[in-house]
């Protein structure tokens, strides 16, 4: 008969004693879990994430939605009178009225038709000669110190202030009105680009040299495409303060165009008409920015990853 004596158990951690054939475990570590079970290594930006990383659209409609229930909440309840703030019926109403039938003898449509010519063609000719301007700013010391004290004199100076000065020159044309809203983009837009192409690292500069780029090859590949980034923010903030001065361009002698037809409705009271026109203004300055942006994720993708 075969004994049926179990081997001695001994405590986990302690070596058997000699002469025994039982395997030893090597001590635990007190608090160890199993190799499946055990955390993984965090990746740099996986615990903390790189500040303002995510989507911000869930945030940003329920603060759009925020504002409309307050705005719907204020007016309806009596909060306030609807001389200074109209009901959301009320511009909507508004709205489709100035759309079939028109405020000023012209139709919203013709409104907003007329002020996107002037600001988009306004923009489109401070993009054409401002970014040039601005790298060669930045490239040459010759033409920074041509360019930027007439830049830096009257980009602090309101439109408001040289508008007689235009209107004297170029009379009350439409001449008149495109050229005031050009210069308000032209000096914003041309101080990006400088900035964008002194931000340019200088190893990158010699890395090109040391490749035998010419100093135009240089220019072309190397110091505009890293100026990207801030010429597309000075495009966006350009656009932005082209909206802003195309009320005070069509002060002058205007018959049609949104900034007209706010300053118009404002001497009337219709402050239902006011806010549909700061909407319809707040539109497409919105879709632009968007567009902007997408454009810039898609020309720039090294955009905050370099």
């Amino acid at each position: 008969m075969f004994s049926s004596k179990r081997a001695p158990a001994f405590p986990r951690g302690h070596d058997a004693p000699l002469g025994t054939d039982l395997p030893v475990q090597p001590p635990r570590t007190p608090g160890q879990r199993p190799r499946l079970l055990a955390k993984k290594p965090a990746r740099p930006g996986d615990t903390f994430g790189v500040p303002g990383q995510g989507s911000s659209v869930v945030t940003s409609l329920v603060t759009v939605a925020l504002f409309v229930g307050l705005w719907f909440a204020a007016t309806n309840l009596h909060w306030i009178k609807p001389l200074f703030l109209p009901s959301p019926q009320a511009v909507y109403a508004k709205f489709v009225f100035v759309a079939t039938e028109g405020f000023a003898n012209s139709t919203l449509a013709q409104h907003t038709g007329i002020s996107l010519l002037r600001v988009f063609g306004a923009f489109a000719l401070a993009c054409v000669t401002a970014i040039p301007i601005g790298v060669m700013m930045g490239v040459s010391r010759f033409a920074r110190g041509v360019f930027d004290p007439p830049i830096e004199f009257y980009r602090p100076l309101p439109p408001l202030a040289y508008l007689p000065l235009i209107i004297i020159w170029f009379g009350i044309g439409e001449f008149s009105k495109v050229f005031l809203i050009y210069l308000a983009i032209f000096a914003p837009l041309a101080i990006a680009a400088r900035s964008g192409v002194r931000s340019v690292s200088i190893e990158q500069i010699h890395a090109a040299y040391s490749m035998g780029a010419s100093r135009t090859q240089v220019v072309l590949y190397v110091i505009l495409k890293s100026a990207l980034p801030e010429i597309f923010t000075g495009m966006r903030i350009g656009i932005g303060v082209g909206w802003t001065t195309l009320v005070a361009a069509e002060m002058v002698a205007s018959t049609s165009g949104l900034g007209f037809m706010v300053l118009n409705a404002a001497e009337f009271l219709a402050s239902d008409v006011v806010i549909m026109g700061i909407i319809v203004i707040g539109f497409f300055a919105l879709c632009f920015d968007l567009l902007m942006r997408h454009l810039e994720r898609v020309l720039v993708p090294w955009k905050g990853k370099v």
